[in-house]
C-alpha cells in the first residue's frame, strides 16, 4: 500500500470518528430528557460527555490544521450546540461582579458526618467557615448532632439561631426565622428531602434541601476490595457487572426521587431555593428534572471551573438553584477537607 493510500485511510478512519463523535455529542446532550426508568443506555451517555465535548476540540484541531473547512464544520456546529452544556461546567464570570450591600447568602454542604470524628473540631471549623463566609442560610446533607459527648447543633445556633431537621442527617440552619419545614421521605433508602419556609425580611421563601440517591460505586470498589484482600479470586466481568448494575440502580432510584422533588417544587406557595447533594452530573435526567424552571446558580453568576465532588472523579453533583424571581449576584466553592463534597454557596441580592 502506497503512501498515499494510507494517508486517504487515515483521513476516512478521522472522519468516521469526526461523525461518530458529533453523533455522540448529541446524544448526549438529549440523553438527560430520557428517563432511565424506562431507557439507561441513553440517559447514560452523558455521563462521558466531557470527553465527546473534548473529542470534537481535537478533531475540530486536525481539519483546521488539515485545512479541510468543511469537514471542520462538523465537530465546530457540535462545539456551538454543546455550549449551554460547556456552561454548566465552566464560566468566564465576566459578567457579574459582586456589588450588592443587601441580600443574603446560602450555601449547601454535605459534610459526611463530619467523618465520624468524636472531638467536635470538625464541626466547629465548619461552623467557622460559614461565620467568615457571612452565610445566612445553611443546608447540610450528612449531618451529625453529636461529635463524641459534643452537640453540634447547640454550638451551631450559637450562629444560626433558627433550624430545622428533616429525615436522618437533613437539617437546614438559618439566620432568618423558619416558619413551617416538611420532611420529603424517599421511601425504603438512607436519602431524604426537606422544605423550610424562611422569612427573610418580610418575604418568604421555600428553600428545598435534598440529598438523592448515591451512585454505589464507592462501595462497590470497597466491597471488591475486601474481597481481594481476603484472597477471594474476584473476575474482571463481575466487577463490571457489579459496577454497572449499582449505577443504573442508582440513576433509576434517582429519576424517582427527582420526579417527586419535581411535584413538590411546582406545589411550593413560595419562591423555591433548591440546594443539595444530587449526586448526579449536570444535564443528567436528574439535574434536568431538579432544575425545571429554575435558574442554575452556577450558570447566572459562577466564575471559572466547578467541580464539587473532591473523590478521584472531579465532578459536579452539588447545586444551587433560585426561582426566576430572584436574582443572583454571585456562586462559588470552597475547597474544604473537611469531606469529600465541596461547599457550594450562593449570593442572591433580590427577591
Amino acid at each position: 500500500m502506497g503512501k498515499l493510500a494510507v494517508y486517504k485511510y487515515f483521513s476516512l478512519m478521522i472522519l468516521v470518528i469526526t461523525i461518530l463523535v458529533a453523533i455522540f455529542t448529541f446524544f448526549g446532550l438529549f440523553g438527560g430528557n430520557f428517563n432511565p426508568v424506562h431507557d439507561t443506555a441513553i440517559a447514560m451517555i452523558v455521563y462521558v460527555l466531557p470527553f465527546l465535548v473534548a473529542g470534537n476540540i481535537i478533531v475540530l484541531a486536525y481539519w483546521l490544521i488539515r485545512r479541510r473547512w468543511h469537514w471542520a464544520a462538523i465537530p465546530f456546529i457540535t462545539l456551538l450546540c454543546s455550549l449551554p452544556y460547556i456552561g454548566t461546567v465552566y464560566q468566564l464570570g465576566l459578567f457579574n461582579p459582586d456589588t450588592s450591600q443587601s441580600g443574603f447568602k446560602i450555601a449547601s454542604y454535605n459534610v459526611a458526618m463530619f467523618g465520624r470524628e468524636i472531638s467536635g473540631f470538625k464541626a466547629e471549623d465548619i461552623l467557622s467557615e460559614m461565620r467568615r463566609q457571612n452565610v445566612d442560610i445553611l443546608c447540610i446533607q450528612e449531618y451529625m448532632e453529636m461529635s463524641g459527648d459534643k452537640n453540634n447543633t447547640q454550638s451551631y445556633k450559637t450562629y444560626f439561631p433558627y433550624m430545622a431537621k428533616g429525615k436522618n442527617d437533613m437539617v437546614v440552619f438559618s439566620r432568618f426565622p423558619i416558619r413551617s419545614s416538611e420532611t420529603i421521605d424517599f421511601g425504603v433508602t438512607n436519602n431524604s428531602a426537606m422544605w423550610a419556609d424562611i422569612d427573610i425580611n418580610g418575604k418568604m421563601v421555600r428553600v428545598f434541601n435534598a440529598h438523592l440517591e448515591t451512585t454505589g460505586f464507592n462501595r462497590t470498589l470497597r466491597k471488591f476490595a475486601k474481597m481481594e484482600m481476603q484472597g477471594a479470586n474476584v473476575e474482571e466481568n463481575a466487577f463490571i457487572r457489579a459496577i454497572y448494575g449499582n449505577y443504573t440502580n442508582g440513576m433509576v432510584k434517582r429519576a424517582v426521587q427527582a420526579d417527586l422533588m419535581a411535584r413538590k417544587i411546582k406545589e411550593s406557595k413560595y419562591p423555591p431555593i433548591v440546594c443539595g447533594d444530587f449526586n448526579d452530573v449536570p444535564y443528567s435526567f436528574t439535574y434536568n428534572t431538579m432544575k425545571g424552571d429554575l435558574v442554575d446558580g452556577f450558570k447566572e453568576c459562577g466564575k471559572g471551573l466547578m467541580h464539587t465532588f473532591r473523590g478521584n472523579k472531579k465532578v459536579r453533583i452539588d447545586y444551587i438553584f433560585h426561582d426566576e424571581s430572584m436574582t443572583g449576584e454571585k456562586y462559588y466553592k470552597l475547597d474544604l477537607s473537611y469531606s469529600d463534597h465541596c461547599p457550594v454557596f450562593m449570593k442572591i441580592s433580590t427577591l
